[in-house]
């Protein structure tokens, strides 16, 4: 099925939310307006601009060898 991204996760979601309430806090997905945790995957996923660079990073061949 091909090569799994190990950054895919809600948490790395630019639709990711965090909300603190005096009962705890909960997850949100913006897009989709509902609960969610931050090791979920959705098809929807859209990685925020620091996971971007971090992913083009990791992808470029090193230059050490």
């Amino acid at each position: 099925m091909g090569e799994e991204n190990p950054f895919h996760c809600c948490a790395t979601c630019t639709h990711f939310r965090v909300e603190k309430a005096p009962g705890g806090v909960t997850y949100r997905c913006s897009r989709l307006t509902y609960e969610t945790r931050p090791d979920y995957r959705f098809q929807c996923w859209t990685p925020t601009e620091r996971v971007k660079r971090l992913m083009e990073t990791r992808q470029q061949p090193s230059d050490s060898e």
